[in-house]
This record gives C-alpha cells, sequence and structure tokens, in this order.
C-alpha cells in the first residue's frame, strides 16, 4: 500500500508540473512573454489540481470504483468527474478573482501587492459577469483535464490488475501442477500394489502364465499413473483399459466376491476425460463396496450419452457412508473436473437403490 501510494504521488506531482510546462510552453510561443500574474494563476491551477485530483483518487477508493469497475457503477465515476470538475473551476476563478490575477479595467484601481487585500475592495471590484463568463470558460477547458486524469488512472489500475491476473495465472497453473502430483500419490495406492504382489506371488507357482498377466496388467497401471501428469485428457477406450487391468488384479484377489459388469456405449470410445479418473471411481467403488461391505459385490461400468454429454457411471454393492469426507480421492476429481471444465462437468455420488451406490461423471464433449 505504501508503494502504491509513493508511485501515486510521484505520477501526481509528475503529471501537474508536466501540464504546467506545457502551458508555460505555448504561452511563451504564441505570446513571447510571461507575466506575473500569468505565473501566479498557473501556480493556483497546479496546486489546485493536486488537491482536488487527490481528493477524487480518495472519493474513488471509498466508493470502491477502482478497476475492474461494476459495469453499473460507471455512473459514479462520470458524477465525481463532473463535480471535481465544477470545484476546480469555482475554486479557480474564486482565488483569481480574490487576488486580482486579471488585468484590471475602468476604475478597478491596483493595489500595490496583489495578494494583500480587504473584503470591502473585493466587493467593490467583483464582477459578476466577468466572473460567470470566466467560470463556463473554465469549466469547459478544465473537464477535459480531469477526464484525461481519471482516464490514466483507471488504465493504470487496469494494467495493473491485468498484470496480477496474469501472475495469479501462474501461481494457479502451479496449483494445478501440485494438484496432480497429488492425485498421482492418490492414485498409486500402496496398499493396492502391495495387495497385488501378493496376488501375483501366490500365482508364480499355482498358475505361471496368470502370473505373467498380472505383472502386465501391474505395469500397464504403473506405467499410466506415472504418464498422468504429461496429459490433460485421454480417450475413454485407454482408461477402460487400465479399469480392466486394475479390476482384473482386484478379481485375483477377491474371485467369486466380485462380479464385473460393462455397459459401454461403443461410439462413447473415442471420447476425452482427464486421465485416471474412471479409475478413481471404480477404486472408490472396490473399496466402499468389497472393503467395507460383506458379501458378494457387483461393479457396473455405465458409459453413454446424456444430453449431448458424455455420461459415465460406476455403480457398486453397498450403502453410501461420510458423504461430506469423500476422501482426497473424490475430491481430487472434483478439484480437476472445476479446473479443466469450469463448471460444466458434473460429478455426484448417490444411493440409486437401497444395497446399490451410484457415482456419476458427466463430461461435455468438445
Amino acid at each position: 500500500m505504501k508503494k502504491n501510494s509513493r508511485i501515486f504521488w510521484i505520477c501526481q506531482i509528475a503529471g501537474w508540473a508536466s501540464y504546467a510546462l506545457t502551458i508555460v510552453f505555448f504561452a511563451y510561443v504564441l505570446e513571447k512573454q510571461l507575466s506575473s500574474i500569468f505565473v501566479k494563476r498557473i501556480i493556483i491551477s497546479v496546486l489546485l489540481g493536486i488537491l482536488l485530483t487527490s481528493l477524487l483518487r480518495h472519493s474513488i477508493i471509498k466508493n470502491q470504483l477502482r478497476p475492474p469497475t461494476p459495469s453499473k457503477q460507471w455512473w459514479k465515476i462520470l458524477v465525481l468527474l463532473l463535480f471535481f470538475s465544477f470545484v476546480y473551476s469555482f475554486l479557480s476563478d474564486s482565488l483569481i478573482e480574490i487576488f486580482r490575477l486579471y488585468e484590471p479595467r475602468g476604475a478597478v484601481k491596483p493595489v500595490k501587492n496583489d495578494f494583500v487585500f480587504s473584503f470591502t475592495e473585493i466587493a467593490k471590484n467583483w464582477d459578476s459577469t466577468r466572473v460567470g463568463k470566466r467560470f463556463l470558460f473554465g469549466l469547459i477547458f478544465d473537464t477535459p483535464i480531469f477526464f484525461v486524469w481519471i482516464s490514466i488512472y483507471i488504465l493504470w489500475h487496469y494494467i495493473e490488475f491485468t498484470n496480477s491476473e496474469a501472475i495469479n495465472k501462474v501461481k494457479l497453473e502451479t496449483l494445478i501442477k501440485e494438484l496432480e502430483l497429488k492425485t498421482i500419490k492418490s492414485q498409486i495406492n500402496p496398499h493396492f500394489i502391495f495387495n497385488a504382489l501378493n496376488s501375483i506371488r501366490a500365482l508364480v507357482d499355482e498358475d505361471p502364465q496368470r502370473a505373467r498377466q498380472a505383472i502386465t496388467e501391474l505395469s500397464n497401471i504403473l506405467r499410466s499413473s506415472i504418464q498422468v501428469d504429461k496429459v490433460e485428457v485421454t480417450s475413454l477406450e485407454k482408461e477402460l483399459a487400465i479399469v480392466k487391468d486394475y479390476l482384473a488384479l482386484e478379481y485375483i484377489r477377491f474371485a467369486d466376491r466380485l462380479q464385473i459388469v460393462y455397459e459401454i456405449d461403443e461410439n462413447t470410445l473415442h471420447n476425452q476425460l482427464p486421465p485416471m479418473m474412471l479409475q478413481t471411481l471404480v477404486e472408490n467403488a472396490i473399496k466402499h463396496g468389497l472393503g467395507k461391505q460383506p458379501g458378494n459385490c457387483i461393479i457396473k461400468i455405465v458409459s453413454k450419452f446424456e444430453d449431448q454429454k458424455l455420461a459415465l457411471k460406476v455403480v457398486n454393492t453397498g450403502v453410501l457412508q461420510n458423504t461430506d469426507n469423500d476422501g482426497f480421492g473424490l475430491q481430487s476429481t472434483r478439484e480437476r473436473l472445476n479446473i479443466l471444465y469450469r463448471g460444466e462437468a458434473l460429478f455426484e455420488i448417490y444411493q440409486c437403490e437401497p444395497t446399490q451406490v451410484t457415482a456419476k461423471l458427466v463430461i461435455p464433449i468438445h
């Protein structure tokens, strides 16, 4: 805040000084002379300008009109502009009249010192017609000055706002990368890897061929998890291949307790979705369907179109619990969807049947 205030005052003084030098330059070029009255009027104009534009800035800040300014608030800026232009012209002309910074005419007697006066002399020499004309003339020419000032002020803050938005965008991209890394960690569940390795070890003697196939499936899952931060989206076909490898490994553990049903619309396979997102939902279904429920579990994966969007459902046997604490996997799913689709995607978990839970994902088709 102090830095911004210092920059403002530097620009404020430099801007009004430049205005004064410009007036002096053109006056010298056109008239070839600079009277003491002219110099004093310039000083009054600059000092009044610095004072009133500083008050104008304070009014803008107080009324929360700094950019980005809401469209419905621009009329307030226009009112402030006209008000301060009016005050500037009024005070400027009043001081010129009080200090007699004009060429006396008729019976008006010059005083020994322009800045020593009495109210009686002011009343005698006050010419309403002269003051009124000068005020209207000054208002016409002073309003553009304040318009230029407020335009520069607003433009400055718009540039500052744009730069801050760019910085925030870089920070957001960094946060996204951190989120992706956390998502990767959540996908590579250590317990799943240990259980898969134990299952493969048990198969080495009983079914060597199935053990080799299981190693390939585990390798595919790990490779996909490592590559998740390199791409934003992948095809549903590739995602389903990873899910099938994952379920094949889980089937080794749970055998007859796990039943898998696929209802996949072939036309949806080429559509894109974030990598490992469907696998997260399936992993969550296994965790809550088999890990926390006794008996058998049916995992059904559905893919179809709904209202020209890709709809994915993972249905599992179980009862929905702790909906407020879905765990990091589901929280990261929501965050990734918000980042990638900006609120156009839908993700929800609900109890579809007394003994069935559905995780539904709806993604816009681009």
